[in-house]
């Protein structure tokens, strides 16, 4: 991991072969405002938000403050990061538990611990920050109130560098496993119009609050039992699960945060976005993340050589496969994630069977897969 979380190397490769400008992806370093600074140093477009934007919203104590400026509501929790045990229980004790630790800065479910009780609290506290420190550089984490019975909403923003910024709709992120996503759904099924319309209204508000540029993500947990919603943190950055809104809305995302970039406006041919209610959504779209772990122990990351693999295809269907190919060494040391299965269809049960379909037509030998988990899933939606 350390290879590509050492930016002055970046940099060198860079000015080795006249690089203008990187997309960081959605890896570690796309959310690291120390990366856009280096680039603007050496002269070299950051695909992403603002350096002022990154160090403010990449803390998601400091996203916590924005967002109440905002008038949105969020969790209960600490304001600030805490790096004292004694200090971070006291105020646990205070919430009541459950209460869930996180990570204050980075993303991706790392970092990330679920507190039941009092004599679970230390060692969770410990275990969080020390992978917090391994996976971002920085220990610090801060506590919240943990809902049991809750969706994963997350809006997709989308602003220019004039002042313009739009939502392009929710994405449903409930299916996970040890805080990762697993399946993305657009749009949320049976979610309330009212609760839709209002997280959109309070994403494009915190991104009003910081003046947001390029594409972003604001987050929020539904309460299931009361559909009260509450903020949880803003990923600026592109999302690995983009893709689902760009099967249901028509707009390349990657693509517009490149224009973007370039200094185009939302409006402009090239990206082909104005007013926020000419924006719609057309039927559903299912992401299935497909990863080289093993379902039958634990979910253990599996590597080694990809004997065979023979994907999906069809109508409505969408492969990311970078590492996913006859011969593909898959190690230990990145992301145990070997391709992403988007599928689109006219109604919600459309795309669950599509998925399915394709995930029993993926042929993959060498490397154990979690497909079999993800058959499971779809089987009971």
């Amino acid at each position: 991991i350390k290879s590509y979380l050492n930016i002055p190397a970046l940099m060198q490769i860079c000015r080795d072969h006249g690089v203008d400008a990187i997309h960081p992806g959605y890896g570690f370093m796309s959310e690291n405002p120390e990366l856009a600074r280096a680039c603007e140093e050496n002269g070299i477009t950051f695909v992403g938000p603002t350096i002022d934007t990154l160090e403010q919203l990449g803390d998601k104590t400091s996203a916590r403050k924005i967002a109440k400026a905002a008038d949105v509501p969020v969790l209960s929790g600490t304001d600030d990061a805490i790096t004292d045990v004694s200090a971070g229980r006291k105020q646990a004790n205070a919430l009541g538990y459950p209460i869930i630790l996180k990570a204050a800065h980075g993303g991706g479910g790392r970092g990330m611990r679920v507190v039941r009780s009092e004599d679970e609290f230390d060692s969770s506290f410990e275990q969080a920050s020390r992978e917090a420190l391994t996976a971002f550089g920085s220990g610090d984490v801060f506590v919240e109130k943990f809902i049991e019975n809750a969706r994963h909403i997350e809006v997709q923003l989308l602003g220019d560098t004039h002042g313009n910024l739009v939502h392009l709709w929710e994405r449903d992120c409930s299916v996970q496993r040890r805080h990762q996503k697993v399946i993305e759904i657009a749009p949320a099924p049976n979610l309330d119009p009212k609760v839709r319309q209002a997280l959109c209204d309070s994403a494009i508000k915190i991104g009003k609050q910081v003046n947001y540029r390029n594409a972003g993500t604001v987050e929020f947990l539904v309460d299931a039992d009361t559909n009260e919603f509450f903020f949880i943190e803003v990923n600026p950055r592109i999302q690995v699960e983009h893709t689902v809104t760009e099967e249901v809305t028509g707009v390349d995302v990657v693509k517009s945060q490149i224009m973007v970039a370039q200094g185009l406006q939302l409006s402009d041919e090239e990206i082909g976005l104005g007013d926020q209610d000419a924006i719609k959504t057309i039927g559903f779209a299912m992401q299935c993340r497909i990863t080289t772990e093993d379902p039958s122990s634990n979910f253990l990351p599996d590597y080694g050589r990809v004997m065979h693999y023979r994907s999906a295809g069809g109508a409505g269907v969408r492969l990311d496969a970078g590492s996913a190919f006859s011969g593909a060494v898959v190690n230990p040391y990145y992301d145990s994630m070997l391709v992403k299965l988007s599928v689109r269809g006219r109604r919600f049960s459309d795309a669950i069977q599509r998925s399915k379909r394709c995930l029993m037509e993926f042929r993959i030998r060498g490397v154990k897969t979690n497909i079999p988990f993800l058959l499971q899933v779809l089987d009971h939606p």
